[in-house]
């Protein structure tokens, strides 16, 4: 058993605005592993000046796992907890090396075609003109979930973008999410909170940033829309430190992403204390490929988790991989009758 690994850029179709700067391309990884002649694929999807694994030993790292993948899974995780990346990428591997198909990880309803899986419609950043335009194209596509990413225009224009869809359509009709990505200050944030209130918000991320859990822990009390935690699970590896965190704060969501949070796994922990102690969550890509969203999609599926889930991420990019995934209507599905195109031969 050998295994290689590759850089791939994605090139967004349009720039993809957040509070933290513009987007125009995104780096991945991916982890191709040959054991005579059968190939598996992992993806590690790291998002440069987020992800906590963004290091400059990062392709070391990459790296020394291709040499040492003979080590298997469950030792390579333990190895690789500081790069949770990387772990996925590698239990994707491992998982794509013993499927049947090397894309087709998690058999299922969803897998055949026969269930769907709800999502949330991306809103990026922009003037004001581009997020109305995109909300109106959003909508029109029968998406009953919208994600709006805030914090770098005027405050007031995007009350008035919210203000906009409020006055089309009530809260039953569509359910608006919010995601600050931290751009609050927090010694303004509860203000802001409470302006943002009178739209009757599903929930808004990471209102402020990360690494202050006093100012979290306070806005989670005092807030009238519910907060969900994103970024603040960055980083966090034991454990006891991720319950100590839920503990502190007592979101009312959290949001996961298996690239940030050390796969499958890692996310089935953060799952499995966020139940614990009455924390809802969601799933959502970290702007992988079609590579690494087609396997946290199937693998999603299979948590049953009714609320609108953050996977609408493949048509961001010019260069992504032809696969089975299709959105219709705010559901994401899975075409069992087309083929996942990725020829293995160029990397």
């Amino acid at each position: 058993m050998k295994a290689s690994y590759h850089k791939y850029i994605l090139d967004f179709k349009q720039p993809s605005g957040t509070s933290r700067g513009v987007m125009t391309h995104k780096e991945t990884w991916f982890i191709i592993i040959d054991n005579d002649h059968k190939k598996g694929i992992g993806e590690c999807g790291i998002l440069r000046g987020l992800s906590c694994d963004d290091r400059p030993d990062y392709e070391e790292k990459l790296a020394w796992t291709c040499a040492n993948i003979q080590l298997g899974n469950d030792q390579l995780w333990e190895a690789l907890i500081e790069f949770p990346s990387i772990q996925f990428g590698v239990e994707m591997a491992f998982l794509s090396l013993a499927s049947e198909n090397p894309f087709l990880l998690f058999p299922s309803a969803f897998t055949n075609s026969l269930k769907s899986i709800s999502i949330n419609g991306l809103i990026w950043m922009g003037n004001k003109a581009f997020m109305k335009q995109q909300i109106e194209v959003k909508l029109a596509d029968g998406f009953h979930c919208l994600k709006l990413k805030i914090g770098a225009i005027d405050f007031e224009e995007e009350l008035k973008l919210l203000s906009y869809i409020r006055q089309n359509f009530t809260p039953e009709q569509v359910e608006i999410r919010v995601d600050a990505n931290g751009a609050f200050d927090k010694m303004e944030a509860l203000d802001k909170l409470n302006q943002l209130s009178g739209f009757k918000l599903h929930s808004i991320e990471q209102p402020i940033q990360k690494n202050n859990t006093d100012s979290m822990s306070e806005l989670c009390k005092m807030s009238p829309i519910p907060i969900a935690l994103d970024e603040e699970l960055i980083g966090v590896f034991s454990f006891e430190e991720k319950e100590q965190l839920l503990i502190k704060i007592k979101p009312q969501y959290i949001i996961l992403k298996p690239s940030f949070v050390g796969g499958f796994r890692g996310t089935n922990e953060w799952i499995l204390l966020a139940e614990k102690h009455n924390i809802k969550w969601w799933i959502t890509s970290a702007l992988e490929s079609n590579v690494g969203l087609n396997a946290i999609a199937q693998w999603t599926y299979l948590k049953q988790n009714s609320l609108p889930q953050g996977l609408g991420t493949g048509a961001l990019f010019t260069n992504n991989f032809d696969c089975q995934l299709e959105v219709s209507n705010g559901q994401l599905w899975f075409k069992k009758d087309k083929e996942f195109l990725f020829d293995f031969s160029q990397f």
